[in-house]
């Protein structure tokens, strides 16, 4: 082959297809060879030379050798199931014979579509397939992640995140316009793949002509054959030998032992990029910041020491091979720093070293006092074999453990939690309780979901009026559904079309869902970030800081001359300018799902003092549940619905003002080493007592800030005395579905 791609009447790659599913003759061994071809089938177009020097590079590819075995599994059966480790190639050359396969049946069933964890993985893939088949990106091939589409109506081949191809069954749930799809990272068990390995289930029952590929690592495949034991297996061999050292002995300093390795390795001179695989973000801005320092002091003649940060929940792009040093330009080392799961952000074949600390800071959710824990624990087996697979390329690689062997194998479990057991599952349940509506709410899933979490999420939904008296969706509850929210965020947009104040409730919801807009301070400007922050503070809370923040950045965008212009006004501010823009385009997609669901839209009316009002009586309709109060003056907060206690965030505008209100509403609350409430804003106790629905006050534990809620009612209205729990009549039936 490699012969014939040298020539310049070489063919490009053959298609394999059976004469049935092709118009053309066949030949005397009954298999189709388009040979010849001159014009790219996709787009009618000829070949560049790019084309061939990439097919070339694919051949390389582990797994390229089994092209044919896949086509024919591919022709022959429903299901295929493809186990390879990472880097073999199967994200990016599966989806293309899938495209193959359409394209010979006419896409009579539709395109293909592949589904990714993560949305910078979504993108890159899109890039490179698209110049490997030698098509415009947007056209033949695409992306569609949440809040951007890089597709139109004839795209063949789509890469999605897989929490878009769950949302795209709310309104197609049969997936009528694709003809394959692609499952794959579901070694990442993200709660959206688990749901659609359940559904899609159904779905291939009423469709038999929909095929589905699933991209497994093999250590998943015990799991997946208990869900689909008799589809056919395509596996893929690419194993290297990879040097594999284990520190014995437990370490006091997992800073120093980093440094220790990664200037040793530096000074060895030995080529080749490191990766360093941390716990959290956190450790991830400490290294960068060490490594840099104590770096810049290192002898020029050891060449350039780069430090990449890889922060993997941003929309960063991966990690890809360095372009070729010239002849007389001083060498470069990369050191990328990053933590799970960055693994499949690392697409660089030039990295020769990778250094693992073997745990990881993971949010677990505890349904009993609805917050998420931060909680450190060792990876997982599959994980740590997915980052010796990082050097699976290499014939001299090394993987630095940063732990004993005996760890490894006592301590470490064989696969990585499935997300459906560690999260708030509220968002699930209304999607669940969405394609119900469809009957396709029966989902066989990999690991069943705790109960508990389950009961929490209905009982939540219930509190914010998404289910009717039978345990169905509500109207409510179908127009939350519609927005790529949180549900009580969508709530909150619901009620806010009640109190007149949508334009200001959707600049909220579009700046908590977008990346924090404040940047990292470096060391030494803490007091000129703060005074640039000060000028942004509104007296009502953080929720109208982030409206200021957002209308200034949108005036400056307006009238200034250049990107670079308002990139600057942005770091002058210590504003990230990238958070902000997603902002902006979040915020133009919930205004289209308020348009298309023609919901009213009032004109906007920051700075009133009735607007101020309508916009926590919004807030509270939909986060009444996440109320807290400083309990001694000083600052500790302890929430309503727990005995937790928490301060405000130091990036609070109450932190900054030291005015610390009685009541707030808050957004956010985590359980770590810091107990922080995130976005916060004062609340009176009589808003409160007027917006949140009666059962739930009566739910609420006994403390001494409910016995204060009750005083206020009781003052307010001195009405008879509350029906107890269990003598709810009709009128509260009637208060759960309606927008207080």
């Amino acid at each position: 082959m490699e012969a014939e791609l040298e020539s310049p009447n070489s063919s490009p790659e053959k298609r394999y297809f059976p004469e049935s599913l092709d118009s053309s003759d066949g030949d005397e061994e009954g298999v189709l060879a388009c040979e010849d071809l001159e014009l790219n089938p996709f787009d009618g177009l000829p070949y560049s030379s790019r084309y061939y020097k990439l097919l070339k590079e694919r051949e390389d590819l582990p797994i390229w050798k089994e092209k044919y075995s896949f086509m024919e599994n591919l022709l022959q059966s429903q299901v295929v199931i493809v186990s390879g480790d990472a880097k073999c190639g199967k994200s990016s050359q599966v989806p293309q014979w899938c495209a193959e396969y359409c394209l010979s049946v006419r896409y009579q069933h539709g395109g293909v579509i592949c589904t990714q964890a993560h949305k910078q993985t979504a993108v890159q893939l899109a890039l490179r397939v698209a110049d490997e088949m030698d098509v415009n990106i947007g056209h033949e091939v695409g992306y569609v992640i949440p809040f951007e589409n890089c597709c139109t109506s004839e795209t063949i081949l789509r890469y999605c995140t897989d929490d878009m191809l769950q949302r795209e069954m709310m309104s197609s749930p049969f997936l009528g316009s694709y003809g394959v799809i692609i499952l794959d990272d579901i070694h990442e068990r993200s709660i959206a793949t688990d749901v659609l390995l359940g559904l899609l289930k159904d779905v291939l029952l009423a469709r038999p002509e929909l095929k589905l590929v699933i991209n497994s690592s093999p250590l998943l495949l015990g799991k997946l054959s208990s869900c689909y034991g008799d589809a056919p297996l395509v596996q893929v061999r690419s194993k290297h030998p990879v040097e594999v050292v284990y520190l014995s002995g437990a370490q006091q300093d997992t800073f120093q032992t980093i440094l220790s390795l990664v200037f040793e390795i530096h000074r060895s001179g030995e080529k080749g990029d490191i990766v360093v695989f941390l716990a959290c973000e956190q450790d991830i801005e400490k290294a960068h910041e060490i490594v840099c320092e104590q770096g810049a002091h290192l002898s020029p003649d050891l060449g350039e020491l780069l430090v990449v940060a890889l922060y993997p929940r941003e929309k960063c792009a991966p990690f890809k091979p360095a372009e070729a040093e010239r002849p007389g330009q001083a060498s470069q080392r990369r050191v990328v720093l990053t933590t799970s799961p960055g693994e499949s952000l690392v697409w660089s074949n030039t990295v020769r070293f990778v250094i693992d600390v073997g745990v990881e800071r993971r949010k677990v959710y505890n349904p009993r006092i609805r917050a998420t824990s931060l909680v450190t624990q060792p990876i997982s087996q599959s994980q740590a074999e997915i980052r010796k697979q990082i050097l699976g390329s290499s014939s001299s690689g090394k993987l630095f453990c940063l732990y004993a062997e005996e760890f490894a194998s006592k301590d470490m479990r064989p696969l990585k939690p499935a997300e459906m057991q560690e999260a708030n599952l509220t968002s699930m349940v209304l999607f669940m309780k969405r394609i119900d509506i469809a009957g396709l709410g029966h989902g066989n899933f990999l690991n069943r979901p705790a109960p508990e979490s389950l009961m929490q999420a209905l009982e939540d939904l219930d509190y914010l009026a998404a289910l009717d008296n039978d345990g169905n969706l509500s109207e409510f509850g179908i127009i939350m559904s519609e927005f790529p929210l949180d549900p009580q965020l969508s709530r909150s947009i619901l009620a806010s079309c009640e109190f007149d104040c949508v334009d200001e409730m959707l600049t909220i919801a579009a700046m908590v869902t977008a990346p924090n807009c404040f940047l990292h301070v470096p060391h030494g400007a803490e007091e000129a970030a703060l005074m640039c922050w000060r000028t942004f503070l509104h007296p009502e809370g953080d929720h109208f800081t982030l409206i200021n923040i957002y209308k200034a950045f949108q005036d400056t965008a307006l009238y200034s001359a250049s990107d670079h212009c308002v990139e600057k006004w942005c770091h002058d501010r210590f504003l990230n300018c990238a958070a902000l823009r997603m902002a902006d385009v979040i915020r133009t997609e919930l205004l289209e799902i308020i348009r298309r669901i023609e919901l009213p839209y009032a004109e906007p009316a920051f700075g009133s003092v009735e607007n101020s009002l309508n916009i926590k009586k919004a807030l509270l309709s939909g986060y009444f549940m996440q109320i807290a109060r400083d309990v001694d003056g000083s600052g500790n907060y302890l929430m309503l619905t727990h005995k937790q206690v928490a301060q405000l965030h130091p990036l609070s505008g109450y932190s900054i003002t030291k005015q610390m209100p009685e009541w707030v509403l808050f957004h956010k609350f985590s359980i770590a080493e810091n107990n922080y409430i995130r976005v916060a804003s004062e609340i009176s106790p009589q808003l409160f007592m007027q917006l949140a629905p009666q059962y739930y006050f009566s739910n609420l534990p006994p403390s001494e800030s409910k016995d204060i809620l009750q005083q206020v009612t009781d003052a307010l209205s001195p009405v008879p005395a509350m029906k107890s729990e269990g003598e709810k009549g009709p009128e509260a039936a009637e208060q759960r579905c309606a927008i207080q």
